[in-house]
């Protein structure tokens, strides 16, 4: 039996143990740590192709592999992952849980808020997926506003675009999760799906048989400015020596042709290679 004096300690022992098992535990710069333990944990949101768990559990997906890249040429040769939805990928990062985030999320104003973002991975232009021969003709947010019911990935880019387009929100459904979104397509349940057209293209070459077909890309313009949907890695504000170092292996992994060895295996192409002009600060600045 337990005394209230065994029990305290228990309870504080559990607690210290939490406290070590999560988050950051020290005050070490992260770039050092990580390079002195050799292993880098990444959040990731279980999507394909961007980032997710293989059959055999393997950590992959664009993002992870770009991200083993440039960290190896840092001096950091192995990656462990987190798992959470797309809308707590942010939370995760600045509770401490992960060193950067690796899971195709697009530069933002709005994220740039928050954290720092590295230079741009790559852009990838949206599609919507709808059933096969498009009878509602969807091909832009235009087509939506009023008679389409539209399902978008909680906390993404797209969702954000489509607000700002003047889609109702009464006509929006926010998902939890790429394979969910799809489904609800699939089964009818909303008229089309909004994400990067690469995602929904893996999403039909794994599943050949529903009767659904993904448009072509289309270009988005928010207040007069065409957006620029290019995605890059998140890290801590106060890890500025690590986004550096990242940035240069990056740059370098894009330029030498190991970026699109990387990342061609999960259906990027050199089409995808985000252009020399462009910059993190003018993505975060919204002038992209």
């Amino acid at each position: 039996m337990l005394t209230r004096r065994r029990l305290l300690v228990a309870l504080g022992a559990t607690a210290a143990a939490l406290l070590t098992g999560c988050g950051r535990s020290d005050d070490t710069p992260t770039l050092q740590r990580i390079r002195r333990s050799g292993v880098a944990r990444v959040a990731i949101a279980g999507e394909q192709p961007y980032g997710f768990s293989d059959a055999s559990g393997r950590i992959t997906g664009e993002s992870p592999e770009v991200a083993r890249l440039a960290l190896r040429a840092i001096g950091v040769d192995g990656i462990d992952a987190v798992q959470v939805p797309f809308d707590k990928l942010i939370d995760t990062l600045l509770a401490g849980d992960a060193d950067l985030v690796a899971a195709g999320m697009t530069i933002s104003p709005d994220r740039c808020a928050r954290v720092a973002f590295s230079r741009p991975d790559f852009v990838a232009q949206p599609a919507f997926l709808v059933r096969r021969g498009n009878p509602l003709g969807v091909r832009t947010f235009a087509d939506v506003r009023g008679r389409v019911r539209l399902g978008v990935l909680d906390g993404s880019a797209e969702q954000a675009w489509a607000a700002a387009s003047g889609v109702p929100g009464d006509a929006v459904s926010a998902y939890d999760g790429q394979s969910t979104l799809v489904r609800a397509v699939a089964d009818e349940r909303i008229d089309a799906a909004v994400l990067t057209r690469i995602s929904l293209l893996d999403e039909l070459r794994r599943n050949p048989g529903w009767r659904l077909e993904v448009t072509r890309p289309f270009h988005v313009t928010i207040g007069g400015r065409e957006v620029v949907p290019a995605g890059g890695f998140a890290f801590r504000r106060e890890d500025a020596d690590l986004v550096a170092a990242f940035d240069e292996a990056l740059t370098a992994a894009q330029a030498s042709g190991e970026w699109l060895r990387a990342a061609s295996p999960f259906g990027f192409t050199g089409a995808n290679l985000p252009p020399g002009s462009l910059t993190t600060a003018a993505l975060c600045a919204g002038t992209g």
